[in-house]
């Protein structure tokens, strides 16, 4: 079956659904909650901009590498394994969705950390760009939706009328069962826009990616 990740990310983690495609109807193929934050550094917590904000500068510059780094490999891990998984169940993933935010300034480490509010919005941006850097490593078509146009590109992109994508995915959250919330509902609906992407052949194909 065609099957497309949907990904909705938070402070160290995210919540990914697969939506497999067949018969002219959706399925759900997959929900899970994804690790992005672990690991046995006490000085990130998930949050490595607020981590390094009362260090002396260099240390400080380390932390925020590292943490970027660390929720990079974590996020290729489990995309890593999402693929394997679902390809031993012989489907064909041919893309994944990420739900981004709005993007931030080119600021540098200094200028984030001088401001309490760029901290939060810096650590809104990494684990939504480190899920899209690992699905490209993953060799998969990237499809990045700017989360406040979620709606606006499933009514541009779905042959369905306004609505019917809604109740499809409250229909499939019944039979998933609990956690099945906000965060599940958008990741799903990110992955039908993919596939339905997919299928008009509208992705850029240099790279892999389309920014709706």
């Amino acid at each position: 079956m065609r099957v497309a990740l949907g990904l909705k990310a938070h402070s160290g983690w995210a919540a990914l659904v697969a939506i497999g495609f067949c018969a002219g109807e959706f399925h759900l193929i997959d929900r899970r909650r994804i690790e992005l934050g672990k690991n046995q550094d006490i000085e990130w917590p998930g949050q490595p901009y607020h981590a390094a904000e009362y260090e002396p500068e260099a240390q400080a510059r380390a932390i925020v590498k590292r943490g970027i780094a660390q929720a990079r490999r974590a996020a290729l891990k489990e995309l890593r394994a999402v693929v394997k998984q679902a390809r031993a169940a012989e489907h064909d993933i041919v893309a994944c969705a990420v739900l981004m935010p709005a993007a931030m300034p080119d600021w540098s480490i200094e200028e984030i950390l001088a401001v309490h509010f760029r901290m939060h919005k810096a650590e809104g941006v990494l684990f939504p760009d480190a899920l899209a850097k690992a699905a490209i490593a993953c060799g998969l078509s990237l499809v990045a939706i700017p989360e406040k146009q979620l709606q606006a590109a499933a009514e541009e992109a779905l042959p369905m009328p306004p609505g019917s994508a809604a109740k499809k995915i409250s229909a499939l959250g019944k039979s998933a069962g609990a956690p099945w919330g906000a965060d599940q509902k958008n990741a799903a609906l990110a992955a039908m826009i993919a596939l339905a992407l997919r299928d008009a052949g509208s992705q850029d194909r240099s790279h892999g990616l389309r920014t709706l």
